[in-house]
């Protein structure tokens, strides 16, 4: 059945006329990886330019940086029996006029979310990366900062952690809130390698 899921998300094309009215012009590339074993699920935001031209989630700056603060190497990060990948949207959303980055569309978590989420019932760690990803995960705090989300991570392990975005850009957010680094990562890591130790 995930199989099929899968199959059915790597051919939408919901959005295809939405984004050949962006600056890029560009054609649907869904990139999520669902899975029916790993325990790990990393729920983001949407693909970015280098992850559409790769097709591989995470395959950016970005996605170094998260590796970094899972503690885990490209090997295991790209093995499905270990992680699985759900943005809120699938595809790249392209760029506005100004070169900006347009949000994911909706349309995307609205169709495809919760029946991906159904057939991972193995998830045992969520990490919710970004606002996007925070308020359809946890509704209850929409009204907070992502800050504010991040900071009452104890509140939501060991099963959820949200986590800011690893953008490179959020490097003065990290500066700002040192306990990212010294509370929350250690913790994170910790619990990804308990779930990983067995595989």
């Amino acid at each position: 059945m995930i199989d099929k899921l899968q199959t059915r998300i790597t051919c939408c094309t919901l959005c295809a006329a939405r984004f050949a009215a962006t600056e890029t012009a560009h054609q649907p590339r869904p990139v999520a990886w669902l899975s029916a074993n790993a325990p790990i699920l990393i729920a983001g935001q949407a693909p970015g330019a280098r992850v559409h031209q790769s097709g591989r989630p995470f395959t950016d700056p970005s996605g170094d940086r998260l590796r970094d603060w899972l503690g885990v190497d490209e090997a295991v990060f790209y093995d499905r029996a270990k992680f699985a990948v759900l943005p809120m949207a699938f595809c790249f959303p392209g760029y506005d006029a100004k070169g900006a980055d347009l949000p994911p569309p909706r349309i995307c978590a609205d169709t495809w979310q919760d029946r991906a989420i159904s057939h991972m019932p193995q998830v045992k760690l969520t990490l919710l990366i970004g606002s996007y990803a925070q308020k359809w995960h946890l509704p209850e705090t929409k009204n907070l900062s992502v800050t504010a989300r991040v900071a009452s991570w104890r509140d939501h392990a060991p099963a959820i952690f949200p986590l800011p975005h690893p953008s490179w850009r959020n490097s003065g957010w990290i500066k700002k809130n040192p306990w990212f680094e010294t509370e929350l990562l250690p913790v994170l890591q910790a619990r990804v390698a308990s779930l990983l130790k067995d595989l």
